[in-house]
């Protein structure tokens, strides 16, 4: 079974739409944007508390998942210099975008090493990777994930399951959408190959993160060379 977090929009409902066009099974969750298709797919989690994920869990059970698949697609961005920021708004971010993504893990970990099967893919960014200004909450929400795949990996690779990131640069998909034209020019000239990516390579390199059993605790970039 695959779980698919932030399913709702973005690149997780592109994701979604892939798997069950495909025919596989899967299921979604959103928090703050409702889904608009596949609702019957659809668990409504804040991932940031353990309790709705907790209940999630009692109710994925009952469903005797096989072969669990989780891709972290959930996060939050805050776009603000660090000494303007808002510490309220910026620890935000951490929330949803690592602990958030820990607390998944955290409780299908039990389900995985039961299983002696399992696969999380994670979602960080280039903008970890370059340095940008405003992104400091953003940054350290992602560039966080390394860390927590390395460990995780030494804790959990003897029991078949396989922790690994991917490295977003940016793809006509997601937050995409909110950067204006101005900025979309200036981001196109750092990228060596002059273009954004296609959500379909997204999908591609999860598919191969999945049926690899020996790729783990990787970060792999995808951003059309930019750097």
């Amino acid at each position: 079974m695959i779980i698919i977090t932030g399913a709702s929009r973005g690149i997780g409902k592109y994701l979604l739409t892939r798997y069950v066009t495909d025919g596989q099974e899967v299921i979604g969750l959103y928090h703050r944007t409702k889904p608009e298709d596949y609702s019957d797919l659809m668990f409504k989690v804040d991932i940031s508390r353990t309790s709705e994920i907790n209940a999630f869990i009692e109710d994925l059970q009952e469903r005797r998942p096989n072969n669990t698949v989780l891709v972290n697609c959930a996060g939050i961005n805050y776009n603000k210099y660090a000494h303007k920021a808002d510490p309220v708004l910026w620890a935000d971010t951490i929330n949803v975008n690592l602990i958030g993504t820990f607390n998944m893990i955290n409780a299908l970990l039990p389900i995985m090493r039961e299983q002696g099967y399992g696969r999380i893919i994670n979602f960080s960014s280039v903008v970890a990777q370059i340095g940008i200004s405003g992104t400091s909450a953003y940054s350290a929400s992602k560039s966080g994930l390394w860390g927590l795949t390395k460990s995780l990996v030494a804790e959990n690779a003897s029991k078949g399951i396989t922790i690994n990131n991917l490295n977003l640069g940016y793809f006509k998909i997601g937050m995409f959408n909110e950067v204006t034209s101005d900025l979309r020019d200036q981001i196109i000239e750092r990228i060596p190959m002059k273009k954004f990516g296609d959500p379909k390579v997204i999908y591609e390199a999860v598919k191969f993160l999945v049926e690899n059993d020996y790729l783990n605790g990787t970060s792999i970039d995808i951003n059309g060379g930019l750097y």
